[in-house]
């Protein structure tokens, strides 16, 4: 069953907020730690947690790559289940993430390393980081949850805080391959449109997300697909 299938199990919608209040909708989401780690990966086992991350970090070593004297920002950092896992290998790693309670359970589970910072963005932008001060941006199963304009705007603020040179990764489950067109029918189905929940998976196609980073004037845009999941990357030249 895909990390998709089973977190939809998991969700009896009551009243639907507006899928644009991603602050409120995360901070109920993630009022614990367990229950934000069950809405992170559909698992609150640490062995998961270790796993997926591990799987992460190598997709970015392999696309964007990472460096011993880079600074790295995640989009959506959830419960820092990639940041573990970056913060031993970059001069810092930032974690962004819209809701209060997951940054908290985040600089409390990433509290032994000092390279951490974490902060708590509007859900919309990254109005606090400056300008060219960030050597890679990497957003990994959270486009899933936003709205497409908001995946847009979260591409240009990452070029505007990348510095030139600065490398960009971006993901999302895909509406053309057999099994993430096996999720958008899992999803279509299950609820009916009024009780569709907030933060219900939507997909990309891989011409949106190379669309994204074109048109925001990355280059060297490259990306890949891998089962239900679609990639890109660039470079802000």
């Amino acid at each position: 069953m895909s990390m998709f299938r089973r977190l939809l199990r998991r969700v009896q919608p009551l009243s639907t907020p507006p899928r644009s209040a991603y602050k409120s909708v995360w901070n109920n989401l993630g009022d614990t730690e367990s229950r934000a780690k069950l809405h992170v990966i559909g698992s609150e086992r640490e062995e998961d947690f270790a796993a997926t991350g591990a799987e992460t970090r190598a997709i970015l070593e392999r696309t964007v790559g990472v460096r011993a004297d880079d600074t790295i920002l995640e989009i959506g950092c959830g419960v820092g289940r990639v940041g573990q896992v970056l913060a031993p290998i970059c001069r810092t790693w930032i974690g962004c993430d819209v809701s209060g309670n997951m940054v908290a359970h985040t600089r409390r589970r990433l509290q032994a390393f000092p390279n951490v910072q974490v902060v708590e963005i509007s859900g919309f932008d990254l109005k606090p980081i400056p300008d060219q001060s960030v050597d890679v941006v990497y957003c990994t199963v959270v486009f899933m949850h936003l709205d497409e304009w908001d995946r847009y705007n979260y591409v240009l603020e990452a070029r505007r805080i990348l510095r030139p040179g600065g490398r960009i990764y971006i993901d999302n489950f895909s509406l053309c391959s057999d099994e993430g067109w096996g999720v958008f029918e899992t999803h279509r189905t299950l609820f009916p449109p009024e009780q569709r929940p907030s933060h219900i998976s939507k997909s990309s196609t891989p011409q949106e997300l190379e669309t994204y980073l074109r048109r925001a004037g990355f280059t060297g845009v490259e990306g890949s697909s891998d089962g239900q999941m679609v990639r890109y990357w660039g470079v802000k030249s």
